[in-house]
């Protein structure tokens, strides 16, 4: 997909691909990935631009072609769900088979089987369990046989002590699917165990794609460092060839990979500090001064700064399993920062 909507405070402009796989867009609220998911269902119609579906194109602005949903072979699984509610569990599912209508029941029923439906096959959206519900939601979907699975939020409805178990389940019915699945999402967690490839969404855009790997190791821009969860962000300047000044932290940095003209910030990630019992001759070793310490329930963070006055000087975080830091003491500390863990984001 290459394509553009615009709104009157809002601006989509998405350029996206992806094959037989899991895909997941990462991004904060209201920077566009549910408006994306719509636009390739046929729900929202862009401005201008491309769909291409397993070869069909689905939406070309220059030709005037705008499939309706119901001729994109898109499954999409709402946050809500969409089920109807007048409808039992067997009915959601069998009125959306595509076979002859002899076989309609029985497929009805070997997926009802498969999906673990079958003591409440009889009831109505109403009168069973949110897991349930998704579960039903997506056996309907794939019993239409989609090209393109699409999940918007699939766990945001779900008590907590039932999100881990229904993952486990969706990724196992995600692994049989071989279409490609777009899975959206604002929970790094989530999306670090669930995709193959995410593509980092700021501002109604696509900033970055890349493995979960590749997103994860070197973000290369603000929006996904923070939204993969790096809590040190620093406006940064370039001042050689392999440092970096972290304005904000007041000190320079050497990094192991060539530090790029565009540099904008620079970001260390938590569990990236390591913690030395004096200043070295090496590099990236600085004196600091820890405030606060905060219990987590198996690690320890720790507030500090490259100053003991931080009133000039932002204060950062960074964090040890509780076996490795339970007598440590708040107030003068040395850390070191691997050159490699030095992330430049643009």
């Amino acid at each position: 997909m290459d394509i553009e909507k615009t709104f009157p405070d809002f601006k989509l402009s998405v350029q996206l691909g992806g094959e037989q796989e899991i895909m997941a867009l990462l991004g904060s609220s209201g920077c566009g990935k549910s408006l994306t998911l719509k636009c390739i269902a046929g729900i929202e119609k862009p401005d201008r631009g491309r769909i291409v579906i397993n070869g069909d194109v689905v939406f070309d602005s220059e030709r005037g072609i705008h499939l309706p949903p119901q001729e994109r072979h898109v499954g999409y699984l709402f946050q809500n769900y969409a089920l109807f509610p007048t409808m039992t569990v067997w009915n959601n599912i069998v009125r959306c088979v595509k076979a002859p209508k002899a076989e309609r029941g029985r497929i009805a029923d070997a997926i009802i089987q498969k999906f673990q439906l079958e003591s409440v096959k009889h009831l109505h959206p109403r009168q069973i369990s949110g897991g349930q519900q998704q579960r039903t939601a997506l056996a309907r979907i794939l019993v239409s046989e989609p090209k393109v699975l699409m999940l918007d939020e699939p766990f945001s409805a779900l008590d907590t002590h039932l999100r881990w178990q229904m993952e486990q389940e969706i990724v196992s019915i995600l692994m049989e699917f071989e279409g490609t699945t777009v899975f959206v999402s604002h929970d790094r967690d989530e999306v670090y165990r669930i995709s193959d490839t995410i593509s980092v969404m700021h501002d109604g855009k696509v900033e970055c794609t890349g493995t979960r790997e590749e997103i994860f190791d070197s973000p290369k821009t603000l929006a996904a460092a923070r939204m993969t969860g790096c809590k040190n962000i620093s406006k940064a300047e370039k001042v050689g060839d392999f440092q970096v000044k972290a304005i904000d932290w007041g000190i320079t940095l050497c990094t192991e990979q060539p530090v790029s003209d565009h540099v904008k910030y620079v970001s260390v990630r938590a569990h990236h500090f390591q913690r030395t019992d004096a200043v070295s001759e090496g590099e990236n070793t600085f004196s600091c001064h820890i405030h606060k310490a905060i219990e987590e329930p198996f690690e320890r963070v720790f507030v500090f700064s490259f100053d003991a006055d931080t009133k000039d000087h932002t204060k950062l975080q960074f964090e040890q399993p509780k076996e490795l830091c339970a007598d440590w003491d708040l107030g003068a500390c040395v850390l070191h920062i691997p050159p490699s863990k030095v992330m430049c984001l643009e």
